[in-house]
């Protein structure tokens, strides 16, 4: 026995959103890259390149071939710095309370 055609349109309609679901995500995978294809297998040098690369570019993704470093990028440090006491301080007055 057919089946009748109105119990395929559900189908057609879930099968359509799981499509523009899909193709959206990867749009929107696309333009966080940069238009590249995602990176995958990162290791902590690759994190660091990339941190770097946004430093000096803005861009995760993007890179710069200037042989020496914009105006700016000696005081753009990753590492944060903070006053030298200002641990040992915070957990006396925690210990202290």
């Amino acid at each position: 026995m057919p089946v009748p055609f109105e119990t395929l349109i559900p189908y057609g309609i879930m099968i359509a959103m799981f499509g523009v679901t899909g193709a959206g995500l990867h749009v929107i995978k696309g333009i966080q890259n940069g238009g590249k294809k995602p990176r995958w297998g990162l290791d902590q040098w690759d994190r660091v390149m990339m941190d770097r690369d946004r430093r000096l570019t803005g861009d995760l993704r993007g890179q710069i071939g200037n042989h020496e470093a914009p105006p700016g990028f000696e005081l753009n440090n990753p590492w944060r710095v903070r006053r030298l006491g200002e641990h040992f301080w915070k957990e006396l007055t925690i210990r202290h309370s």
